[in-house]
């Protein structure tokens, strides 16, 4: 009979940990594409978690019970260890549900996540520690109880082992930090530039890393390595005494963001390409997103230049009563794009600059918004002693940065692929871009995300300006589909036109099946939610 109570234990407690590691494994997943930002995971477990907790809720009211009986109704260690069965069977059920799913971005194994997890496994450890020393053998099904529980608080567990974990992580940071300071103080020649805005700024960081090496040797932020703790990694593993110029982006989704990162960096020059309605749901008004963008003006030099989009009003706005040098396509100010022409085989256009010099560029890039970042990216380089006419090659060197108005073929179908962090003004700009595209024109998108009370009215004009510019729109997922899909309606599109698919794949199936007589199908991918949407 040892045995039998000994094995019910084994068994409830390989369970245990099973569903444990299961569903920890999922909220620390979200916890870090969350950023690691407590109050961000606890709106996304308010939003996404009632399945769960509905489903462990239930398992824990089946243990309780299974507990009372086995303390009040029978003291045989096979009637107890018969009750183990359904406790058993819940962590089972458990176990096989929360099993992973294919992600779009995988879990990576950090060192931040590796301390987590090692916290966590202590914290997981410590109901069977105290109830082997508490109780003997004979208390299974309290065993089997407890375990279930405590799964039952996994969500809260992360978080707790994230406070656990925040003083050793903040002196971690701190030590980056200053390593990284230090390095770049050991760098008295080089030249910082920082680049921001809400969008574009990524695509003006690699436009512009190729046309500086025209001359200079540029180190540029990869990716997008645009937190305090990117631009460290960045210096402390890829910066040298040869550099000249570090392309520094700079990210945003709070007042004060990039005062943080310009404290680090002490940028010499800087470039503000848009300010827009994105992250409202961490700004809280477009009026921060201003003035977090220009904390980089505020942090340049006396003699460092600003560079700025002047077709954005509401960069123009932040722009009074500041020296900077303008660049744009509508606006005449600086230096400016002129003569734009587009085709699917790329762009042509001047630029022209404050001197009145007329220079033609050839891109294979499309869309007018790459020929604004280009503008901006010629408008720096120019400054900073480079011919505009030694900066042709370049231009024409140019690649379409990855996800962004990125062109691929694909059997019968062109994909422009606009995957990346869609914006009102980005998706606007993709939209004119594919209704000038010759063949059977269809838009893939699950919607804008993070923008506060606007959130429904912006993905409203996006279905509506899409029934302008496409002969067939897929809504994606369930955040955006209803304001997208009425947008659409309002635009004139019947409900033969509109079709709603619950994931990716889903909607790539109905596309790669409609008929279109013929004509070449042009597929947007705008924008991609992450797995924590």
């Amino acid at each position: 009979m040892e045995f039998f109570k000994l094995a019910c234990t084994v068994l409830t407690t390989a369970l245990y940990f099973a569903a444990a590691w299961l569903s920890l494994r999922r909220f620390i997943h979200m916890f870090q594409l969350n950023s690691y930002k407590p109050k961000v995971q606890l709106k996304w477990l308010k939003d996404n978690a009632r399945g769960f907790f509905a489903g462990h809720i239930a398992g824990a009211i089946i243990s309780l019970i299974c507990a009372v009986l086995s303390v009040g109704l029978t003291t045989s260690s096979v009637g107890q260890g018969l009750l183990t069965i359904p406790i058993s069977a819940v962590l089972l059920f458990s176990a096989i549900c929360l099993r992973p799913e294919p992600a779009k971005i995988p879990l990576k194994y950090t060192a931040r996540i590796k301390r987590l997890i090692f916290t966590l496994c202590i914290i997981y450890l410590l109901p069977a520690i105290v109830l082997f020393a508490l109780y003997d053998w004979g208390f299974t099904v309290v065993f089997a109880a407890a375990y279930t529980i405590w799964v039952l608080l996994s969500p809260y567990a992360v978080l707790l082992a994230n406070i656990i974990n925040r003083p050793v992580e903040q002196a971690i940071n701190r030590h980056y930090t200053s390593d990284a300071k230090r390095i770049l103080k050991d760098c008295p020649n080089l030249t910082v530039i920082g680049i921001t805005g809400s969008f574009g700024k990524t695509s003006v960081k690699y436009f512009l890393d190729e046309l500086l090496s025209v001359k200079y040797n540029v180190l540029k932020t990869p990716g997008n390595f645009n937190t305090p703790l990117g631009v460290v990694k960045t210096v402390r593993g890829e910066l040298r005494a040869t550099h000249d110029i570090f392309l520094c982006e700079m990210g945003a989704k709070n007042v004060g963001d990039i005062k943080e990162i310009c404290d680090i960096v002490h940028p010499k020059h800087g470039i503000i390409t848009s300010v827009g309605p994105m992250h409202l749901e961490s700004f809280g008004s477009i009026e921060n997103v201003r003035k977090t963008k220009f904390e980089l003006a505020d942090a340049l030099p006396e003699d460092g230049f600003l560079w700025l989009n002047t077709d954005s009003e509401n960069v123009r706005e932040g722009a009074k009563d500041r020296r900077f040098i303008g660049y744009g396509i509508n606006s005449r100010e600086g230096y400016y794009v002129d003569d734009l022409c587009m085709s699917a085989s790329g762009s042509e256009f001047d630029v022209v600059s404050p001197s009145g010099e007329r220079c033609r560029f050839k891109t294979k890039l499309i869309g007018a918004h790459n020929a604004l970042n280009i503008c901006g990216a010629a408008a720096v380089a120019n400054t900073l002693g480079i011919p505009l006419d030694e900066l042709k090659p370049a231009v024409r060197r140019l690649e379409s940065v990855p996800h962004r108005l990125e062109l691929k073929n694909s059997g019968d179908a062109t994909i422009i692929d606009d995957a990346y962090n869609s914006n009102p003004s980005g998706a606007a700009a993709a939209l004119e871009t594919l209704k000038q595209m010759d063949g059977f024109r269809i838009l893939c998108t699950p919607g804008m995300i993070e923008l506060g009370e606007k959130q429904y009215k912006l993905n409203f004009e996006l279905g509506e300006k899409a029934a302008e510019c496409c002969d067939f729109a897929v809504a994606v997922g369930k955040t955006n589909s209803e304001a997208i899909i009425s947008g659409l309606k309002s635009g004139g599109f019947g409900e033969e036109k509109i079709f709603a698919a619950e994931s990716l794949n889903e909607a790539m199936k109905k596309i790669y099946s409609l008929t279109t007589d013929g004509k070449r199908k042009i597929i947007l991918l705008e924008n991609d939610l992450p797995d924590n949407y």
